[in-house]
């Protein structure tokens, strides 16, 4: 993950003229005013954020990389340059009270995923399934092995979330009824962790990349 201290750096920067305070994200979430945000680099090349009217940046050298949740104020305007090798794109939005962001930079484009997390139990695993690929028709994604879906038909630019037992996984990516590509090894998942498994176009078909959601401190 990033460097703790330019990510709130640079959060400060992206909201201007806002102090930026610690906040918890586990086991209590997020308080009513608090907001998070969080970018992931799916382009083939660097990726790198510079705040509005600043020199504060943050670059995501490799693609693939997933930032930490950055704590933003809810509902203020949040600015920016999106800078990657197919062009410059201006970063302008807003993150509800409660609500997660993902921010999803595609070659060309970004998408923005927005969750809102219902009750956790802090004694399961919490995984999600975020799905930015529209190549990929009936986004399931399934345990390695198993017909058993965790998530199911799961329509782009959507999140699923779910607990699940803390144990051992692999997931395998199913479109149309079809396994795509090999299956990816979460490893042993944590009673009271949250992870993400997002489904992002790649260069040669749709591809999984999974996550721990860590909140920069």
């Amino acid at each position: 993950m990033m460097r703790a201290s330019l990510l709130l750096s640079l959060a400060g920067a992206l909201v201007a003229g806002t102090a930026q305070a610690e906040i918890a994200l586990y086991p209590t979430g997020p308080s009513e005013d608090s907001a998070f945000l969080r970018f992931v680099n799916a382009t083939p090349g660097a990726l790198q954020l510079v705040a509005a009217g600043s020199s504060a940046s943050l670059e995501l050298k490799t693609t693939n990389s997933v930032s930490d949740y950055l704590s933003v104020p809810a509902g203020k305007a949040i600015k920016g340059t999106l800078k990657q090798a197919a062009g410059n794109a201006p970063l302008d939005l807003s993150v509800a009270p409660g609500e997660f962001a993902t921010v999803v930079a595609l070659p060309g484009r970004q998408v923005v995923v927005r969750e809102q997390p219902d009750d956790f139990n802090g004694l399961k695993a919490s995984l999600a399934f975020i799905n930015v690929d529209p190549a990929c028709s009936g986004a399931s994604l399934r345990p390695a092995g198993r017909n058993a879906d965790l998530f199911k038909d799961a329509p782009e630019g959507s999140v699923q979330r779910r607990s699940i037992n803390p144990v051992k996984l692999s997931v395998q990516l199913v479109c149309a009824n079809a396994n795509v590509g090999a299956p990816v090894d979460l490893g042993e998942l944590k009673a009271g962790e949250r992870y993400s498994v997002m489904l992002l176009p790649g260069e040669k078909g749709p591809q999984l990349l999974a996550t721990t959601d860590t909140l920069a401190h």
